[in-house]
């Protein structure tokens, strides 16, 4: 047997809860994340949970208001790899695919993928069976 070409990820540690799809269930799963992370030996004062915050906080919030489906709530899943930390947050909400917007002069809205996009050093979206997983990387410092 021969071994898997390219480079390999050893995973770290992996968390994942699921969250009301409410402004208060975005607020609880950065928390728990930062707790999380803090757990992992990642403290709150360092640059990698303070991005992390920042990244879930868009991401979730973009869950809620969204990806939102009446009864059905998002989920977070952290995965810290060697080299990143992975964030992912899945909504029912398949059909609302998330796109950076152009710029607009003093808009108060549509910053969030940006910056997503000035922070990770890779983000997606991938299909699921039922709605969409929005998936960022952030690397290690």
């Amino acid at each position: 047997m021969t071994a898997p070409s390219g480079p390999t990820r050893a995973l770290v540690c992996t968390f994942t809860q699921r969250f009301s799809c409410t402004p208060r269930g975005a607020r609880l799963a950065r928390r728990l994340a930062l707790v999380e992370l803090h757990d992992w030996g990642i403290p709150e004062s360092t640059a990698l949970s303070a991005d992390a915050g920042l990244l879930i906080a868009e991401l979730t919030s973009n869950a809620v208001t969204h990806g939102r489906v009446p009864g059905r709530g998002f989920e977070l899943r952290m995965t810290l790899l060697e080299e990143v930390l992975r964030v992912e947050v899945s909504d029912p909400r398949g059909d609302r695919r998330p796109a950076v917007r152009p710029h607009a002069y003093q808009a108060e809205s549509g910053y969030g993928l940006r910056i997503v996009e000035a922070l990770a050093v890779d983000w997606g979206v991938t299909d699921r069976v039922i709605g969409k997983t929005v998936w960022a990387e952030l690397a290690r410092r």
